[in-house]
C-alpha cells in the first residue's frame, strides 16, 4: 500500500497571534508543532505500515521553515516527506489549498490510502480534507478513529453522535483522523540523528505541480478577512467563603437556594 499523511505546521495553541494589518497568522517568533490532529493521522498510517507494509510519505503546504517538522515525522516512521512551497501559494484559504494538496498527490500517483487530521488548531474549518477528496474524485471518511484494510477496501469506524458507525470505502480513499483517537509514537532516536544530517526533504514547487498563480495562494481564494476583534473575556462574580466547615457549608446552601 502506498500511503500519503498531509499534515500542516501550526502555531502552538497558546502562542496563536494574528496581526493587525495583514490579518494573517504571526509566525516570525512563535513556537511551531505538527497540527495534533495531523499526528493522530500519522500514527494511523504508520500502524497500517507495521500490518501490511507499504509506504507512507508525508505532505505539507507552507514555506522552507516547515523542514525540521517534516523531518521530525520522518524520524517517527515516515519513508518521505515532500513540501509544496512557493510564495504564489501564500494567502491560501481552504479551497486553494486543498486543491494545492490534491495536486501534489496527482504528482505523486498510484496512491491508495490519504491520512488528515480532522481539522488544524489554528483554524479548525475541517474543511480541507473533504476538499481533496472532492479534487480527487474519490471516496472519503470523516472523524475516523479505526480503521483496517479487508480483503482490498477500507473498513472504519467513524464518530457520530451518541456513538459511531462502521464504514466501508474502495481504494483509494481519504480518511479524516479524530483528534486524540490514538498516542503518536516517540521518533527513533537514531532515525531522527539521520533524518536531520542525512534526510534530503523534497520540495516542489507550483510549476512542478502544473499549476498557475490563478489557481493557488491568495489569487484563488473565496475569503478574505476584512476585521479582527478582540473577544473580551467575561467577567465572573467571585466570592470566597471563610469560617468552619458547617458555616461554609450553611453559607452555600443559601446560595444554592436561590437557583432551585
Amino acid at each position: 500500500m502506498r500511503m500519503v499523511v498531509c499534515v500542516k505546521v501550526t502555531p502552538k495553541a497558546e502562542q496563536v497571534r494574528l496581526d493587525p494589518t495583514t490579518k494573517t497568522l504571526i509566525r516570525e517568533g512563535v513556537e511551531s508543532e505538527i497540527n495534533p490532529a495531523d499526528k493522530n493521522a500519522l500514527e494511523m498510517a504508520l500502524n497500517l505500515k507495521d500490518k501490511h507494509d507499504g509506504e507512507v510519505i508525508v505532505l505539507s503546504m507552507g514555506p522552507p521553515a516547515f523542514e525540521p517538522h517534516l523531518k521530525l515525522a520522518v524520524a517517527m516512521g515516515a519513508d518521505d516527506a515532500i513540501l509544496l512551497s512557493d510564495r504564489a501559494f501564500a494567502g491560501a484559504d481552504t479551497y486553494p489549498t486543498s486543491f494545492t494538496l490534491a495536486m501534489g498527490i496527482k504528482k505523486l500517483g498510484n496512491v491508495d490510502i490519504i491520512f488528515c487530521g480532522e481539522g488544524s488548531s489554528d483554524a479548525g474549518t475541517n474543511q480541507v480534507p473533504p476538499g481533496i477528496a472532492e479534487w480527487l474524485g474519490i471516496p472519503q471518511i470523516t472523524f475516523v478513529n479505526k480503521v483496517e484494510v479487508v480483503d482490498g477496501k477500507v473498513r472504519a469506524r467513524r464518530t457520530i453522535r451518541g456513538g459511531y458507525e462502521v464504514v466501508e470505502a474502495p481504494l483509494p480513499v481519504l480518511l479524516s483522523v479524530e483528534l486524540g483517537c490514538n498516542t503518536p509514537r516517540f521518533p527513533d532516536f537514531r532515525r531522527k540523528r539521520w533524518a536531520e544530517r542525512e534526510f534530503r526533504l523534497k520540495v516542489w514547487n507550483k510549476n512542478e505541480l502544473g499549476v498557475s498563480e490563478e489557481q493557488v495562494g491568495l489569487k484563488a481564494s473565496y475569503t478574505t478577512v476584512k476585521e479582527l476583534k478582540e473577544a473580551k473575556m467575561r467577567e465572573r462574580k467571585g466570592e470566597f467563603i471563610r469560617g468552619s466547615p458547617e458555616q461554609v457549608t450553611e453559607k452555600l446552601l443559601e446560595i444554592i437556594k436561590q437557583y432551585l
